[in-house]
């Protein structure tokens, strides 16, 4: 059977349980009770809300009840605006949840590990769905926006995250994540809270140490033989700016992009930031660094000039800002060692 087949069998599933489950329920006290707390009660103020997302217009009659996060970048932006309510499940998951926000989705159900299905999206009954990357809406994932679409389910992509040169931030600021929240708030009819987290992000970032060393450093994401690392114009970029330190691939115009170490090495950065993920552990990406006769001959091996981020963290979103505060203390404490 064809994708666009079995598609299609789960759409059509997808609507029979909801009209089943709709004529089941009716007039129950749950149904009851989701009418009188939902955001739309009592009205919808401020829509239609209408957006341009990464080349895809996206309308909102009302405020979304039924919310499905795929990536750590978006279920953390939903969270973050309190609406963890309307979370009918998650997937793709980078890594945990920060301490403050996981106990609000303790009973937010996990969908998948990697990449839903469109048949595991729409089993949810979502009415909206937020991807932290375009490739989320695909044939061989949650389903193409526009096929989710003529099902009445809106979709949205972390802006920061499109590929599309007349939308792909380039370079990647600050600015640029404040208005992707701002704009998620008002989408998800959360303006207040949006806001809120935004002023507070702005006061935070107003407190990070900027290093005045000169220093230079190499953004290590992934891999092994072949290392992905943090380019010019992305969330890597944007971090490393903040907290003082150089990028030596800063004149790749990617956000990420495959290195080499002998150029890595020919560089010698002073720093090394090292992403921390599940599959691709600190502990691995040290072992690979000393293993290797080119880069353990490098002095930030040699010295253990280490920084740590944690992936979900990596990629622009809600925890850019407290990742530009950890690192910078991480940096100020590294040099204060070496001083």
């Amino acid at each position: 059977m064809s994708r666009r087949a079995l598609f299609a069998l789960a759409v059509l599933t997808a609507l029979t349980l909801t009209a089943c489950s709709n004529a089941d329920g009716a007039g129950s006290a749950g149904d009851e009770d989701l009418a009188s707390s939902g955001p739309s009660a009592g009205g919808a103020a401020g829509y239609p809300v209408t957006v341009d997302n990464c080349g895809t217009e996206v309308t909102l009659e009302a405020p979304p009840e039924r919310i499905v996060t795929i990536k750590s970048t978006s279920t953390e932006l939903v969270l973050s605006l309190g609406l963890a309510d309307r979370l009918v499940g998650t997937a793709f998951s980078d890594g945990p949840l920060p301490e403050q926000l996981a106990e609000t989705a303790a009973d937010v159900p996990v969908l998948a590990e990697r990449a839903p299905s469109a048949e595991v999206v729409l089993a949810a009954e979502p009415d909206f769905v937020l991807g932290g990357w375009e490739s989320n809406f695909s044939a061989d994932g949650a389903g193409e926006r526009a096929e989710l679409a003529e099902l009445g389910i809106a979709t949205y992509v972390n802006p920061a995250a499109c590929l599309d040169e007349a939308y792909q931030p380039d370079p990647l600021t600050f600015e640029h994540v404040f208005d992707d929240v701002l704009q998620a708030g008002e989408l998800l009819g959360a303006p207040e809270a949006a806001e809120e987290l935004v002023d507070a992000q702005r006061a935070d970032l107003e407190q990070v140490q900027s290093s005045s060393a000169g220093l230079t450093a190499l953004w290590y994401s992934s891999g092994s033989d072949i290392p992905y690392v943090g380019g010019g114009i992305g969330a890597p970029q944007l971090l490393l700016e903040t907290i003082g330190l150089r990028n030596i691939m800063a004149d790749v115009h990617e956000s990420w992009a495959s290195g080499s170490w002998e150029a890595i090495a020919a560089q010698n950065p002073d720093v090394i930031v090292l992403v921390d993920s599940a599959w691709n552990t600190v502990e691995h990406k040290i072992e690979v660094l000393e293993s290797n006769p080119v880069t353990a001959a490098m002095d930030a091996v040699i010295d253990e000039r280490y920084l740590v981020v944690p992936f979900p963290a990596s990629e622009a979103g809600v925890r850019s800002v407290p990742a530009a505060v950890d690192l910078s203390d991480q940096l100020m404490d590294l040099t204060a060692q070496d001083s």
